[in-house]
């Protein structure tokens, strides 16, 4: 390591490679992000190298005090990246031995790059899953704070666009709590998954040194080392899963902004928002637009795009390791600060958020959204068939539109046109709030529901 201009491997090569190999094959402006997890698995290596008597303990103290300045100047900004040397893993070792001097070429006694980034890899990912479902916690937290003012607001529930039943706002927003919580599991689940040590598998067939994998392993913070060398050096599946649980995150979030948008137009006006996440226009006055929550579902497409990616990469590769996998901390690294940015910007979104009750008071009596709710009626109170009561209120919808009227407009007589045998206590399933408040079914939109469903959501984010 004395000649600045040689590589670790340059007594094998005669010439150097070309600049537009040396280009390429640099991954030090990507991997550099590595480095708390490149030094944290290095002095656990050596730790293990001075336990079991592989290198002398002179060496492995000297070797650990060079790597935590190491950190420290890197921390600090005061580290100098050199390209040439191809990645974090490489310029670490490199001002290991311009700190120390040749006791540096200890360190990487029973190891290989080839099992070093995978270590440093999971580690990265286990830190930055840690990250995500901390603010997947503060979002659930955010929504459960807006649906518990919002319990009595009464909206209009849509399918396909269109009217279809009255729900409280509470309800609905607190659908997107439940697809968070399924991204929290899920976050979680790799976790259990990623959580066993490669560190020791080396180049991909083990090592003759008497190393402790189960040292290192639980020193490094995982469960246990994994069985099979040459799978733990080519294994990526911890990054896929990030990938992928970070896309199925980023579409949940895109169908809320969505929603959003759509609620936020002139055409709906279900909701506004403080002008802290809006923007105006550069040639009309009056605008103010949702540009926060049309960024957050843009920027899906970019999680789906790294997760494509890696999948791409990793579908042609036999065993066990190839240089193909450089690629793959780039899609992971800009994969987290998609999701994390969007994250943190739909909790604002969530939180500038303000219902416009009126105007979903109004909009949920139009529609004739609780045609439904006479039709039950009709079921549990004067015995009819589900379908004979279908279509009875299926002529009474036609009347209505074809009379302009919404069906709380609807006098008594004029529904005993529809059924003879109607009294007064029909009217009450036309309210809308009634008809809220009449789902009481486990998982339903009244009141009662909501109460009960966000004492045990609260439980759930302590």
């Amino acid at each position: 390591m004395k000649n600045k201009n040689k590589t670790v491997w340059s007594k094998r090569l005669k010439g150097k490679n070309s600049i537009s190999f040396q280009r390429i094959g640099s991954s030090i402006n990507i991997d550099k992000r590595l480095y708390k997890q490149d030094v944290f698995a290095s002095i656990i290596h050596t730790q293990m190298l001075v336990k079991q008597k592989i290198i002398p303990s002179i060496q492995g103290k000297k070797i650990i005090n060079g790597l935590n300045k190491i950190k420290l100047q890197i921390s600090q900004g005061k580290f100098i990246f050199e390209e040439k040397l191809e990645d974090i893993h490489l310029n670490i070792e490199k001002k290991l031995f311009d700190i120390i001097g040749p006791a540096a070429g200890y360190m990487h006694t029973a190891r290989s790059r080839n099992d070093q980034v995978v270590t440093d890899f999971k580690l990265w990912v286990k830190d930055s899953s840690k990250d995500i479902l901390k603010e997947i916690s503060i979002l659930m937290k955010t929504i459960i704070k807006k649906a518990e003012k919002n319990i009595d607001t009464v909206m209009p529930g849509f399918t396909h666009l269109r009217n279809a039943q009255p729900v409280s706002f509470a309800h609905y927003i607190l659908a997107y709590y439940e697809m968070l919580k399924r991204d929290k599991k899920r976050y979680e689940n790799n976790l259990l998954l990623l959580d066993e040590s490669p560190l020791g598998s080396v180049a991909l067939s083990g090592t003759s040194y008497k190393i402790d994998r189960n040292f290192t392993a639980k020193k490094l913070g995982f469960k246990k080392p994994t069985d099979n060398s040459i799978d733990s050096v080519s294994d990526r599946d911890f990054a896929i899963d990030f990938l992928y649980s970070s896309s199925v995150c980023a579409m949940h979030l895109s169908r809320l902004a969505e929603d959003l948008i759509i609620f936020n137009s002139n055409a709906y006006g279900l909701i506004t928002f403080k002008d802290d996440v809006l923007t105006g226009s550069s040639i009309m006055p009056q605008k103010k637009n949702p540009d926060s929550a049309e960024l957050i579902r843009g920027r899906v497409s970019l999680n789906y795009g790294k997760l494509n990616s890696i999948l791409t990469i990793m579908k042609g590769l036999p065993m066990s390791y190839f240089k193909d996998l450089q690629d793959d901390k780039a899609l992971v690294f800009d994969g987290y600060d998609t999701i994390k940015d969007t994250l943190i910007l739909a909790n604002e979104l969530i939180s500038s958020l303000v219902p416009s009750k009126v105007k979903m008071l109004k909009m949920a009596n139009e529609g004739f959204t609780t045609a439904t709710d006479f039709a039950d009626y009709l079921v549990k109170e004067k015995k009819l068939s589900f379908r004979d009561s279908y279509n009875i209120s299926s002529k009474l919808v036609n009347y209505a539109e074809k009379n302009n009227k919404t069906l709380n407009q609807i006098s008594l007589n004029e529904l005993k046109k529809f059924y003879k045998g109607l009294d007064k206590s029909v009217l009450k399933v036309f309210d809308v709030t009634n008809s809220m408040n009449a789902k009481k079914s486990y998982g339903g939109t009244s009141s009662i529901n909501i109460k009960n469903m966000l004492k045990k959501y609260k439980r759930e984010v302590k």
